[in-house]
C-alpha cells in the first residue's frame, strides 16, 4: 500500500511542477506581449495614449511531437487595447525560446479556414 501512495505522491508532484512551469512561462512573456500589442494598437489607432489589458492567456503545445520531431511551445495572449474613443483586440504569440513576440488581429489567418 505504501508503494501505491508513494507513486501517487510522485505523480501529483510532477503534475504540479508542470503547472507551475507553464504559469512561470506565461508570466515571463506577458510584459513583452503587452508591449507588442499596445505598440501596434497605438500605431494603428493613431493613439499614443492607448492602454492594454490581458483578456486571456494560454500555452499552445506544438502540433507535432515525437522522438525525432518536435515543435516549440508558444504563449498566446489575447490583449484588449483602448484609447482615443477606439477599441481593438489583438492576439499575441510569443515562442518559448524567442526574444520577442508578434501581434495579429483576431479572426481567421487564412480565408479558407
Amino acid at each position: 500500500m505504501s508503494r501505491i501512495c508513494a507513486l501517487l505522491v510522485l505523480i501529483a508532484a510532477i503534475a504540479g511542477a508542470g503547472c507551475a512551469t507553464q504559469t512561470d512561462f506565461l508570466n515571463s512573456k506577458q510584459p513583452i506581449a503587452m508591449q507588442t500589442a499596445v505598440s501596434r494598437a497605438q500605431f494603428e489607432m493613431n493613439c499614443p495614449g492607448a492602454t492594454g489589458v490581458v483578456l486571456s492567456r494560454d500555452v499552445i503545445q506544438p502540433t507535432y511531437q515525437g522522438p525525432w520531431v518536435g515543435g516549440i511551445e508558444r504563449a498566446e495572449f489575447t490583449i484588449g487595447v483602448e484609447g482615443c474613443g477606439k477599441r481593438a483586440s489583438l492576439v499575441v504569440i510569443c515562442p518559448q525560446y524567442g526574444e520577442g513576440c508578434f501581434a495579429t488581429g483576431t479572426g481567421r489567418l487564412h480565408p479558407n479556414w
